[in-house]
């Protein structure tokens, strides 16, 4: 095993390996190939049928939630920029456990949730093709994406930006569109803002309607984190992260806000609520020719986008968990070009997992998937906050070249909301999987720690003392 060190250049040269290859363009696009994808496709359905209108509230607090967690990590990122990220961070600055508890939580959350995109992918081809079976198109596309994430980080980056390119375009082509609808539609058509209160109120379910599509507004920002670990494949770290928070940010928000709100002004929330994508039933409903056939192709792209860019997370995951001794060796080796095949193929196991539940459970599988993926991730969002705590007091007095405002307040904040998201799917039955099967998978992890990990794992002895919160 390494020997003993106390700095944290330690983690990151034992990740060395990786081909530096992707832009600050292509960074940014990484993280919106993530983020844009079925959580918002498909699953905002889900959660207009939670909230009714007040779904914008839903997605505002979700925002909020994804803007504090963007500058914590672009903050730690910046000064350590590392594919280990913040399992690396928590490692070093709060406990190698907790570490160890970030990376596999993590890994298993996006491992099902590449899950949920074959799975929606199947979903949106029954558009087209409703006698076949939704397993032949699972398996015709995760072996075009396993083999396009098995050649060089360039060329994945590549394929990412085409795909994220196209998704940001449609987007905007629909809030042109959904925009024209709403405003040159006659009063008697039924479209118009008019929806938001049509049908028992802005709130028709109440407060906790509302807040309930906070767990699914969350799972669609779900994979904005990536930048950081794509950071460490980054020519230029500290600009390219700098320039993709702001970016990513301002268009998830925008574009998640706009979209979801013409949705609303077109189709009546009542129509919205899961199945078919609510956003080929408002290109349906424009009276365009071919605009709901166009558009699932659209979001069909979308899934594989954001299943693409999950295959990529999670591989470089695994390598991480593999160079730090806490995965077989096999999986930290790369190939030629840079690719650590063995992690990708592991990482593929959530694909079979999903054909599966798919196979058996068709009209179950996407939700079921869903409520399981969101308990690591909910636990790495939470534990990041509480990592940049740990993060702050050890800085304290130094320079950071990208500091997150409001500190200790925000990461606090960030913090406490996250925790009550998790406690809120205990409330609901579509979500209440996520700590029932989560809890106990987190207690396996920390105990296969504990009895096989803690005498291996590095003891940062001489580690600067932590320093009272600083704002």
């Amino acid at each position: 095993m390494t020997k003993t060190t106390s700095t944290f250049e330690h983690l990151m040269d034992r990740e060395k390996g990786l081909k530096q290859s992707l832009t600050s363009g292509q960074l940014s696009m990484i993280a919106i190939g993530g983020a844009i994808g079925t959580g918002l496709f498909l699953g905002s359905g889900f959660a207009i049928g939670f909230a009714g209108p007040s779904v914008l509230v839903s997605y505002g607090i979700g925002a909020l939630i994804a803007l504090l967690l963007m500058g914590c990590l672009a903050e730690m990122t910046v000064r350590h920029p590392t594919s280990g990220s913040f399992g690396s961070f928590a490692e070093f600055y709060v406990a190698p456990w907790f570490g160890f508890a970030i990376r596999y939580a993590y890994w298993s959350s996006i491992v099902f949730a590449v899950g949920t995109e074959i799975t929606a992918a199947a979903m949106y081809m029954k558009y087209w093709y409703p006698d076949v079976p939704g397993g032949y198109w699972m398996v015709a596309f995760s072996m075009a994406l396993i083999i396009a994430n098995a050649f060089s980080v360039k060329v994945f980056g590549a394929i990412e930006y085409v795909f994220s390119l196209i998704k940001l375009c449609a987007i905007v082509v629909f809030i042109l569109l959904g925009a024209y609808v709403v405003y040159g539609a006659p009063a008697d058509t039924g479209i118009g803002f008019a929806n938001y209160t049509n049908d028992r109120g802005f709130f028709p379910n109440g407060w906790w309607g509302t807040w309930v599509a906070v767990i699914v507004a969350f799972f669609s920002y779900l994979s904005i984190e990536m930048i950081a670990v794509a950071a460490g494949e980054a020519k230029d770290p500290q600009r390219a992260v700098t320039r993709a928070f702001r970016i990513t940010v301002v268009r998830l928000v925008v574009f998640y806000l706009l979209t979801i709100a013409l949705v609303l002004a077109i189709v009546p929330w009542g129509q919205n609520s899961g199945g078919q994508s609510p956003f080929v039933t408002v290109m349906a409903a424009t009276g365009v020719p071919y605009a709901g056939a166009v558009f699932n192709a659209v979001i069909l792209i979308a899934a594989l986008s954001a299943m693409n860019s999950q295959l990529y997370i999670t591989t470089r995951l695994m390598f991480s968990l593999s160079r730090a001794g806490q995965a077989p060796s096999v999986f930290g080796r790369v190939n030629s070009k840079g690719v650590p095949l063995p992690a990708l193929l592991l990482s593929s196991v959530g694909i079979g997992l999903a054909t599966l539940l798919y196979l058996a459970y068709p009209e179950k599988a996407f939700t079921l998937m869903m409520s399981i993926a969101m308990f690591g991730a909910m636990f790495t969002w939470a534990g990041i906050f509480l990592t940049h705590l740990f993060f702050r007091r050890r800085q304290a007095g130094q320079p950071l070249a990208f500091k997150l405002w409001g500190y200790p307040w925000t990461s606090l904040g960030g913090l406490l909301l996250m925790l009550a998201v998790m406690i809120t799917t205990l409330f609901t039955e579509e979500f209440a999987p996520t700590l029932l099967c989560g809890v106990p998978f987190l207690a396996v992890i920390l105990l296969i720690y504990f009895l096989r990990f803690r005498q291996k794992n590095l003891v940062l002895t001489d580690a600067p003392k932590p320093l009272p919160l600083q704002r």
